[in-house]
């Protein structure tokens, strides 16, 4: 099962991220300004990321078995419609790109999915794992422009779309929610409205806002920031940034691991420690090779340990019936984290010429999200905050952490 949804993840997420790697070459053909081109990239992750909200909620309701099928069957459509209609106006490529990002909510139903079929002292490594599928996107990266230039503009977008035709057949076939999955009975806006009560909803979001955020607006703007500040070419940029993505994915897994053994908390703080000091670096555009190329891959390999970390605290902290509401919240602020870095850099080096003041920002963040974690969310491990259902769901920690 978890092999089953990680695949379900990386295949949607590579669906979702087919606009990225084309965005220097739809500013070239279309004339885009620089901030319209952000706007074409960063659509897809807004949609994706607010549509965790209730697919997460509704998963929650009725099953990865039910929703994974479903999401990847829906996510077809504008597949189809980008590759062979969508792609010669940035008003299409807005309406195929807003639609794109439902595949950018799958994330919301493999966490609760997995989250069921494992014990909590092996969550943080199986929920790691699943977010490796993350990887699709770095199918996307090195793929998509040799597909375009070898063939045709549809030719990635046909391929995607059979795959995921071929993934939802199978989903609904193989795919198996967990024994005695605890299901719930409330209305979806009462659930929602619970969800936001919890103090993990909180604590997750503002820092998977960060680490996921950061690896999410690296892989869809890198492509656009080599090309433009470096001067790289596109198939160039696009490579390189397929190297980041696989080295956050190949850590994200390691970060949950980790997380398992010495706890959440400081792998947060290691990564987040980490990013401020690559983004410090960066700030002063040195040389790509060797100093630019060390600072983005150490950022890659944080961002990916922090984000697998996040999700190995929400399965401490979180009762085993609201994990999908929670995975959605979060996976919604992690993705929103993503969607406004790609437009303040486009504005940033539009105003002033270099992506100077970006880098900047994004230390000052992950500074603030370092601190956080060392007192609030400290704390809250520290003291075995349990989100107050009370009674029950106290018990069953205590039962688990007995077993």
């Amino acid at each position: 099962m978890l092999a089953l949804a990680t695949v379900g993840f990386a295949v949607n997420f590579w669906a979702w991220a087919l606009l990225s790697p084309l965005g220097p070459r739809f500013k070239d053909g279309l004339d885009l300004s620089s901030f319209e081109q952000s706007l074409l990239v960063a659509v897809p992750v807004v949609v994706g990321s607010l549509g965790r909200i209730p697919v997460g909620a509704l998963t929650d309701r009725f099953g990865g078995r039910v929703m994974f099928p479903i999401v990847s069957a829906v996510t077809i459509v504008p597949v189809l419609y980008l590759g062979l209609a969508g792609h010669d106006s940035l008003a299409a490529l807005l309406v195929g790109g807003f639609f794109l990002g439902i595949g950018g909510t799958a994330f919301a139903v493999g966490v609760p999915l997995v989250n069921a079929w494992f014990p909590p002292e092996r969550r943080g490594l199986a929920i790691g794992v699943f977010g490796a599928g993350m990887g699709g996107t770095a199918i996307s990266a090195l793929t998509t422009v040799k597909l375009v230039d070898a063939n045709s503009m549809a030719t990635p977008f046909l391929i995607t779309a059979a795959v995921l035709a071929v993934y939802a057949v199978a989903a609904a076939l193989l795919l198996r929610d967990a024994p005695g999955r605890t299901v719930p009975t409330e209305p979806l806006a009462r659930r929602l409205g619970a969800t936001l009560k919890l103090g993990i909803t909180w604590q997750a979001s503002a820092l998977y806002a960060v680490a996921f955020g950061g690896y999410v607006a690296f892989s869809v703007y890198l492509p656009t920031y080599l090309k433009t500040g470096y001067g790289l070419t596109q198939a160039d940029a696009a490579n390189r940034m397929a190297g980041f993505v696989l080295l956050a994915v190949a850590m994200r897994p390691i970060g949950g691991w980790l997380s398992d053994r010495i706890g959440p908390v400081r792998v947060l703080a290691g990564s987040l420690a980490v990013v401020v000091a690559g983004a410090v670096v960066q700030s002063f555009t040195p040389a790509l090779a060797p100093v630019g190329t060390i600072a983005f891959l150490s950022m890659a390999a944080a961002l990916g340990a922090g984000s697998g970390a996040t999700f190995a605290l929400v399965a401490l902290l979180t009762p085993a019936n609201q994990v999908g509401s929670v995975t959605g919240v979060v996976g919604a602020a992690g993705g929103l984290g993503g969607f406004l870095p790609p437009l303040v850099m486009g504005t940033l080096y539009g105003q002033y010429g270099t992506y100077a003041a970006g880098l900047a920002l994004l230390a000052i963040v992950a500074a603030a999200a370092l601190a956080f974690t060392l007192t609030g969310v400290r704390t809250a491990v520290e003291g075995g905050e349990r989100p107050s259902s009370t009674g029950r769901q106290g018990e069953q920690r205590t039962a688990a952490t007995t077993a």
